[in-house]
């Protein structure tokens, strides 16, 4: 048993697509020379099947992944029949059900060999297969259910008669793959795409192609060499350090596209085409480890869901295993404690590492078209301080006018939050040119967010930010954000600084702005606390029993305010949160605002005061 247990291991895994031979994609008939025969032959082998299983015998966390995954296809079995059903102009949810479905009723039965979870999932794609079409005005919807399909029919096959395997072709073809490759040959903007829907659309394309290319090779001779031409593209977004533009909500959506399309390369051609080589793709893993807080709350940039928090995701074990890294299978496992596993961790399923194995910084940067920087007081304390702040570009797909918005926790709390998105069927919502309808719903434009506030105005929707200075991992991190183009239009120069001080028990906010013209200058806190204010420059914050105080440290004079972020319909209302606010009236030169955000803790003590001196000095 040894020697099954050793192969599940992360440094070898099931496959190891790290060790597969590289080559620039192949144009046309060559693309199939090495497809592997006979079915199912993507994703999961039978081969590879036939270890997880004799690994589970002495793996407990792989006997409850199994698990979690066979309770799953067992209330598939009742769920009614997928109908043709759009959510405004979405066929999404029905694709993505359909896909949850097919992945674990298949895997089920092709574990078990029962076959009420193969006749089930049969009748989920021949409903699917009957749907009018698959919704290509939203390609998305097309992508992702000739993912269920292609998956369903490889991982199906020996069970499905022939009249049933040429139904599902049939539609696979002139629902997906057909207009998959007319998107192609127009250069169609998802195929130019730097973001998740490149890696969704491509990898869809790829899976439903190579699931049939035994009898309709011509669709998998087109579309792998344009999925291969086009992933690149997206791929790029992850470097230099792994970070992901769209936050990271969107980093899962598109990390697990990544993984799908480049485990069905490898496991039916052999090859990943030199993909896993793209700067940024190998340390993309660290970016929900680090920008989760003690919390399990994201630091919630981009249109990320409200309260996002970092959940199971299978594709750490894909990241761990490939780019044979301790430290993701570890984050998994920690994540799967308590929660349940889905298909995609018995795929990718990588072994548990020993602790010593692994090791987390305090503090991370992140470069890239979005910028982050995460800083925290320890990693085994719920309670821990925790701070990240974000720069980079305002109009990076999902983006906000958030640059230099922070978020914090302390005592298991977060105090300082961003709100996410909004709904995506607001008139406008795409609209993020300058002066876009997008900008005016709150919580995407700068009103809502951790940062500050120019006379009550948007950050400039085109604006550019990065960090001008980082000094992390030390007794006392900091990292100072250059947001001059944000304000441009008020100030000649604009800068944050962000610390963690007196042995990181508190947080130093501090802004420094050299004014063009006379303006209100505002601080502004989006929190979920009671506020009390006064007496004083003083602020008494209270959640969940905890407290924290912000203390305005500069100007002297100043003090704060409290405004509520409710809005009105359509927009999401905001129910009971509120704004901490300092503003300062027809403020003109040199202005510098300093914040001192402090825990009460638990011993009862708090930090009352800082040093102030000019960033210049940080």
């Amino acid at each position: 048993m040894k020697h099954l247990l050793a192969i599940s291991t992360i440094l070898l895994g099931f496959w190891t697509v790290a060790s597969a031979a590289e080559r620039p994609a192949p144009a046309g008939g060559s693309v199939l020379s090495t497809l592997a025969t006979g079915h199912p032959r993507l994703m999961l082998k039978d081969e590879d099947l036939r270890l997880l299983k004799a690994s589970s015998v002495e793996d407990a966390l792989l006997q409850k992944c199994w698990q979690d995954v066979q309770e799953d296809a067992e209330g598939y079995l009742k769920r009614p029949p997928l109908v043709y059903r759009k959510v405004g102009p979405r066929l999404l949810s029905v694709s993505r059900d359909c896909l949850g479905r097919i992945y674990a009723l298949a895997l089920a039965y092709r574990w078990t060999g029962d076959a009420k979870y193969a006749a089930r999932a049969t009748e989920n794609l021949l409903e699917v297969c009957a749907f009018q079409d698959w919704n290509p005005s939203h390609f998305l919807d097309t992508a992702e259910m000739s993912h269920a399909v292609g998956v369903g029919y490889d991982w199906l096959y020996s069970c499905l008669d022939e009249p049933t395997r040429a139904t599902i072709r049939q539609a696979l073809i002139a629902k997906g793959l057909q207009p998959g490759l007319e998107v192609y040959a127009k250069g169609g903007w998802w195929v130019k795409s730097e973001y998740n829907w490149n890696q969704v659309c491509n990898s869809g394309m790829l899976i439903g192609a190579l699931a049939i290319a035994e009898t309709d090779p011509s669709y998998a001779e087109r579309i792998v060499p344009a999925a291969v031409k086009s992933l690149p593209l997206a791929l790029a977004s992850y470097g230099p350090d792994g970070a992901w533009g769209e936050g990271p909500g969107y980093w899962s959506y598109a990390t697990h596209y990544t993984a799908y399309g480049l485990t069905a390369l490898e496991t039916a051609l052999g090859s990943t085409f030199g993909l896993l080589e793209i700067d940024g793709l190998s340390k993309s893993g660290y970016f929900p480890i680090y920008t989760t807080g003690p919390t399990g709350y994201y630091l919630n940039l981009a249109d990320v869901g409200e309260r996002s928090a970092r959940r199971p995701m299978p594709c750490m074990f894909w990241l761990a295993r490939t780019f044979h890294n301790p430290l993701y299978a570890y984050a998994e496992h920690e994540q799967l404690a308590g929660r349940a596993a889905s298909a995609g961790h018995l795929v990718w399923y990588a072994a548990r590492p020993p602790a010593r194995a692994v090791r987390k910084r305090l503090d991370y940067y992140f470069g890239g078209a979005v910028e982050v920087v995460t800083m925290r007081s320890a990693w085994d304390d719920p309670d821990a301080l925790f701070v990240g702040i974000k720069a980079g570009y305002n109009q990076v797909n999902h983006g906000h006018l958030d640059l230099g918005n922070f978020e914090l926790d302390a005592l298991g709390v977060r105090w300082a939050r961003d709100l996410g998105a909004d709904d995506y069927n607001l008139a406008g919502y795409w609209d993020s040119k300058r002066g876009g309808t997008r900008w005016s719903y709150y919580r995407l434009n700068s009103l809502s967010h951790n940062v500050p506030l120019l006379d009550g105005k948007n950050q400039d929707p085109l604006a550019k930010s990065s960090f001008a200075k980082t000094d992390i991992n030390g007794a006392r991190p900091i990292a100072l954000v250059n947001l001059t183009e944000a304000y441009k239009d008020f100030a000649r120069s604009t800068t944050r600084g962000i610390a963690l001080i007196e042995g990181r028990r508190a947080a130093l906010v501090q802004d420094e702005f050299e004014l063009a013209q006379t303006c209100e200058v505002a601080w502004g806190m989006t929190t979920d606390a009671q506020i009390e204010i006064g007496p004083g420059p003083v602020a008494v914050l209270k959640l969940q029993d905890q407290t924290l105080i912000a203390r305005v440290l500069s100007p002297a004079h100043a003090t704060f305010t409290v405004e509520s972020a409710e809005q009105q319909p359509p927009q999401k209302r905001n129910t009971g949160v509120r704004r901490l606010l300092m503003k300062l009236p027809r403020s003109s030169g040199a202005v510098r605002v300093a914040v001192l955000l402090a825990p009460v803790w638990g011993d009862g003590k708090t930090v009352e005061t800082a040093e102030i001196k000019p960033l210049a000095r940080w």
